[in-house]
């Protein structure tokens, strides 16, 4: 992770700092993780080697240590989830890659543009694939049945922004229809497992479970942001792949929804054109404030997340979920 900014609970802590009471346990996800996917074959264990390029926050074990720890104690079954959760992220942002054409990330080639669609594909199944097994591992059925129910919302969740590619008339309702699932979903899983596996009572963990939706969407949110207004050399990915594939996101619907109809249509012509530089769009999304708009969301999805945290008693722990909100809408990569 980044640094974090600092938050009314008080000064900024590093990232280090924040993760400290769950270090060890973070050390043990990674472990089972590393040992779970470890090949023989020399070309797979390369692009398994390759991941690391992917696994730069570790956002989703964290999440799921931290409501464990919040809730109770971090146990083994929470080890083990922690790498499931991770697997099924780095898969999405494999597959995201071929789908969004990526040449960048975290500073280095895609899997993608170094080995081709065929071999990110299969790698980002493979990691699917043993997500599964291992989360059959723990000892019942009820952790494959809340991850299985996950991933299908996060596949339906791309699937509808995939069809909407190009839909310039795409609503800010229609617009979190797609982001609560292809993002916050999984952020919700990480939360709700973390706390049923700490024993936690059902209304915590749904109070969580609200926690981890609220901070996905503030995430993406801010995420979107960056893929208009953020340099690639400090986000270290391809930017512009919503863009160029005609997906419309929150600043972009605010901008359009606010302009009089003869800019808004000067606007429409840009975007139908994949070749639009990101620049290009800015006048409009001053003009309108989009950008402060978007923030402005991200903020009050940030303040529901930390609101949600009133189930928990007063612990170290919750105070780093409260302070990870504030991370969420400020980072810069």
């Amino acid at each position: 992770m980044t640094s974090l900014h600092p938050t009314a609970n008080g000064p900024p802590r590093s990232a280090a700092a924040l993760v400290a009471p769950i270090a060890a346990d973070l050390a043990e996800v990674e472990r089972v993780f590393a040992g779970q996917i470890a090949s023989p074959r020399p070309h797979v264990a390369r692009l398994i080697a390759h991941l690391d390029h992917y696994r730069g926050k570790r956002l989703r074990p964290t999440l799921l240590l931290l409501t464990a720890r919040a809730c109770g104690d971090v146990t083994p079954a929470h080890h083990i989830l922690g790498a499931v959760v991770e697997m099924i992220h780095t898969a999405t942002l494999v597959h995201d890659d071929v789908l969004d054409e990526a040449a960048l990330r975290r500073h280095s080639p895609t899997l993608n543009a170094r080995w081709g669609n065929c071999s990110s594909i299969l790698l980002g199944d493979m990691l699917f694939s043993h997500a599964f097994h291992l989360a059959s591992t723990v000892g019942d059925t009820l952790a494959c049945e809340i991850i299985g129910a996950s991933t299908n919302r996060v596949c339906e969740g791309e699937l509808h922004q995939v069809s909407e590619s190009g839909n310039l008339e795409l609503t800010e309702e229609q617009y979190f229809e797609i982001i609560d699932g292809k993002t916050a979903e999984l952020t919700s899983c990480c939360c709700r497992l973390g706390a049923q596996y700490a024993g936690a009572d059902d209304e915590t963990i749904e109070q969580l479970s609200g926690y981890g939706r609220c901070l996905g969407v503030a995430f993406q949110i801010a995420d979107d942001v960056l893929d208009l207004t953020g340099r690639e050399d400090a986000t270290g990915k391809t930017l512009g792949t919503d863009l160029a594939q005609g997906k419309l996101t929150l600043p972009l619907i605010h901008a359009l929804e606010r302009l009089a109809p003869e800019q808004a249509g000067r606007l429409r012509h840009l975007l139908n054109d994949p070749a639009t530089p990101r620049e290009s769009l800015l006048p409009y999304l001053r003009e309108t404030n989009a950008l402060g708009y978007a923030r402005q969301r991200a903020e009050e999805f940030a303040q529901r997340a930390r609101d949600a945290l009133c189930c928990l008693p007063a612990t170290e722990a919750r105070s780093i979920l409260a302070t990870l909100t504030d991370w969420t809408i400020r980072r810069e990569k």
